[in-house]
C-alpha cells in the first residue's frame, strides 16, 4: 500500500467517524475509501467493520454523560446488538462473494434513501417522549435485533436505523438517545469484526490506518458534529451514496 493510500485511509477514518459517531454513516465514508484503494467488495466490507469497531471506542469514551442512569436499558439491547451482529456476521461468511457484491448496490442505495427521507431525530424523540420511569416498549429490543443483523452483514447506515428506534422507543432527547445507539452499534460491529478477523480475508494493511483514523473522528464526533449543520452533512453522504450504488450497480450487472 502507497503513503498516498495510507494517507487517504487516516482521513477517510476520521470522517467515518466523525459521520458514524452522531449518526451511524461511518460506512458510507469508509467503504468507498477501501474500494478506492482496490480491495474487492468482501474484502473491503470485512475490512471496514474491524475498522469501525474504534469508532466506536472513541465515541463511548466521549459519551460518558450521556449514558449515566441508562444501564439498566443498555443491558437487553446490548444483548440484542450482540445476536443481530453475530446472524449477520455468519450471514456474510456463508454467501458466494459474488452474491453479496450484486446485493450491495441495493444496500447502499437503500441506506442512502433512508437517510434522505428519515425524519428529525429531534421530531422522532418528541413522539416518542414519555414520563420517566416507564418501561421501554417491548418491540425495541427485537427492532434492534433486526437491524443490527442488517449491520454485521453490511452496516451502511446501520445506525441511522438504530437511532430511529432508539429515538421512538425511549423517548429520550438526541444525546442520549445517540449514546445509547453508539454503544449497541460498537457492540454489533466488535461481534462481527471477531468473526471475520477469525474467518475472514482482513486486509489489515488497510484496517490500520482507517482505524486510527476512525478513533480520532469517533472520540471528535459528539464534540465537533454536534455543532455541523448536521441536515446538510446527511444530504450530502446520502447523495454520495447513491452515486456510488449506481457505480457499483453498473459493474455488478454488466
Amino acid at each position: 500500500m502507497s503513503t498516498l493510500e495510507w494517507g487517504l485511509l487516516v482521513l477517510a477514518g476520521v470522517g467515518a467517524g466523525l459521520a458514524g459517531s452522531v449518526a451511524g454513516l461511518a460506512s458510507l465514508v469508509s467503504y468507498p475509501a477501501l474500494l478506492a484503494t482496490g480491495l474487492p467488495p468482501v474484502t473491503a466490507n470485512v475490512t471496514n467493520t474491524v475498522s469501525l469497531v474504534l469508532t466506536s471506542v472513541g465515541s463511548i469514551s466521549a459519551s460518558r454523560p450521556e449514558l449515566a442512569g441508562q444501564g439498566r436499558r443498555l443491558a437487553p439491547l446490548v444483548a440484542a446488538g450482540v445476536l443481530g451482529g453475530a446472524a449477520g456476521a455468519a450471514l456474510l461468511l456463508l454467501t458466494p462473494a459474488a452474491a453479496f457484491e450484486r446485493v450491495v448496490p441495493w444496500l447502499i442505495g437503500g441506506a442512502a434513501l433512508a437517510i434522505l427521507l428519515q425524519r428529525p431525530p429531534a421530531e422522532l424523540a418528541a413522539e416518542g417522549r414519555r414520563p420517566r420511569g416507564r418501561r421501554d416498549p417491548w418491540w425495541l429490543a427485537p427492532g434492534i435485533a433486526v437491524v443490527a443483523v442488517y449491520g454485521g452483514y453490511f452496516g451502511a447506515a446501520a445506525g441511522v436505523l438504530l437511532l430511529a428506534l432508539v429515538l421512538l422507543g425511549t423517548g429520550e432527547g438526541l444525546p442520549r438517545g445517540n449514546a445509547v445507539k453508539n454503544v449497541v452499534l460498537g457492540t454489533a460491529n466488535a461481534v462481527a469484526a471477531v468473526g471475520f478477523a477469525v474467518l475472514s480475508p482482513v486486509a489489515w494493511s488497510a484496517a490500520l490506518p482507517l482505524a486510527l483514523g476512525c478513533l480520532v473522528g469517533g472520540r471528535l464526533g459528539p464534540r465537533v458534529v454536534r455543532r455541523a449543520p448536521q441536515t446538510a452533512l446527511r444530504r450530502l453522504i446520502a447523495l454520495a451514496g447513491l452515486g456510488l450504488a449506481v457505480v457499483l450497480a453498473v459493474q455488478a450487472y454488466a
